[in-house]
C-alpha cells in the first residue's frame, strides 16, 4: 500500500528522512481492526518523530500519522482515537502506552490498525477531512481548555501563535464556550485571521496587553514563555502542550510564578471519553475544525514543508 513514512532519522534537515512509497498492508491482530484511510491530518509530532523524538532508528521504517478518519472492516464510519493501551485493550502485558508512530505504524497511510477499542463512530455532521482534524490537536485544545485551564465562561484566555492546528482550535473551542478569547502572532495576516475565527482581539506576539488574562494557552514554548507568564493575572494559569520553538526559555521566571502563585499545568492529547466529548460538540453545535489545504497523499512532502516553515492556518490534511 502507498504510504508516507520515515526512513532516516535527521535532526538537522527531518523532511530527507521522509520518504513517499510502497509498504506492507497491517498485519492481522487479534482486538485489532483494520481502516480504510479517507483522511488524515498532520501534526508538528510528525516532524519532531522524523528529527528522532519519540522515534528510535530501531524502529524504522515508521508509517507517519496520528489522526485518521475512514472506514472499518464492517463499513462503519469511524474516527480513531491515536494513544495505544491506554485502556489496555488490544496490547500484551507490559506494553507500555504510547501514540501511533512510536511504536506503531501510523494513518499516512491506505489502511492503519488499531486495537478496536480505539475507534469511535464518525458524527454524520462531520466529513472525513474534519474529523480528521480531531484526534490529536483539536483534543489537545479541548483538553487543555475544558480540563486543564480552570476557566468559566467570561474568562479571559489568551492563546499563543494564532495559526497552528492547536491554537486555532482554541480560538475556536473557546469562543464556543464563551471566553473572551485573545491571540498573538508575529504575522498580521493570521492576527487577522484569528479574529475572522473568532477572537476578540489579536497581538502582536509579546505586545504589552491591556490587561492580564485568566490563562495562557502555551504551545509555542522558549519564543513566548516569558511573555506568557507576564501576562498572567495572579493565580492565573498557563496550560503547556507543547514547545515548536524549542523547550528551553532564557528566563523560566520562577520568581514572578511563586510570588504571584501562578498555575503552570502540563497537558497532552486527551481520553478517548474526551475525543467523545469533543465530536459530540462538533456535531451538535456546528463547530468545525479549520482546514488550511487537502492534499493527496502523494502530495505529503508539500505538507511537511509548509508546516515546517509555519506557512499554515489551521490544519493540512491528506487524502489516500
Amino acid at each position: 500500500m502507498f504510504a508516507a513514512y520515515a526512513a532516516r532519522i535527521d535532526r538537522d534537515d527531518p523532511l530527507s528522512g521522509l520518504e513517499l512509497g510502497e509498504r506492507p498492508e497491517p498485519e492481522v491482530r487479534p482486538g485489532w481492526s483494520t481502516v480504510t484511510v479517507k483522511a488524515a491530518s498532520l501534526n508538528h509530532h510528525d516532524l519532531w518523530s522524523l528529527r528522532g523524538v519519540g522515534l528510535p532508528e530501531e524502529r524504522l521504517p515508521m508509517i507517519l500519522g496520528c489522526d485518521a478518519a475512514g472506514i472499518d472492516e464492517q463499513g462503519n464510519e469511524v474516527v480513531v482515537h491515536s494513544v495505544i493501551g491506554q485502556s489496555g485493550h488490544g496490547v500484551g502485558p507490559g506494553e507500555p502506552r504510547s501514540i501511533l508512530t512510536e511504536r506503531y505504524q501510523g494513518t499516512f497511510a491506505q489502511q492503519v490498525s488499531v486495537p478496536t477499542w480505539n475507534l469511535l463512530p464518525k458524527p454524520a455532521e462531520l466529513s472525513f477531512e474534519e474529523a480528521a482534524c480531531l484526534p490529536t490537536s483539536w483534543l489537545t485544545a479541548y483538553r487543555m481548555l475544558f480540563t486543564n485551564a480552570g476557566v468559566k465562561p467570561g474568562d479571559t484566555v489568551l492563546v499563543q501563535g494564532a495559526g497552528g492546528g492547536v491554537a486555532t482550535a482554541l480560538i475556536v473551542l473557546g469562543k464556543a464556550a464563551g471566553l473572551r478569547m485573545w491571540a498573538t502572532s508575529r504575522d498580521e495576516a493570521k492576527q487577522a485571521r484569528a479574529l475572522e475565527l473568532g477572537a476578540d482581539a489579536a497581538f502582536p506576539s509579546g505586545a504589552r496587553l491591556p490587561e492580564r488574562v485568566d490563562a495562557v494557552m502555551e504551545t509555542v514554548g522558549a519564543a513566548t514563555w516569558a511573555h506568557s507568564v507576564k501576562s498572567l493575572r495572579p493565580g492565573g494559569t498557563v496550560v503547556i502542550s507543547g514547545a515548536t520553538s524549542g523547550p528551553n526559555p532564557p528566563s523560566a521566571e520562577l520568581t514572578r510564578i511563586f510570588f504571584l502563585e501562578l498555575k503552570v499545568v502540563g497537558s497532552t492529547m486527551g481520553s478517548k471519553e474526551e475525543l467523545a466529548g469533543l465530536l459530540a460538540l462538533c456535531a451538535n453545535s456546528g463547530v468545525r475544525p479549520v482546514i488550511d489545504t487537502v492534499l493527496p497523499l502523494a502530495e505529503a512532502r508539500d505538507g511537511f514543508a509548509r508546516m515546517a516553515e509555519g506557512d499554515v492556518f489551521g490544519k493540512i490534511v491528506l487524502a489516500p
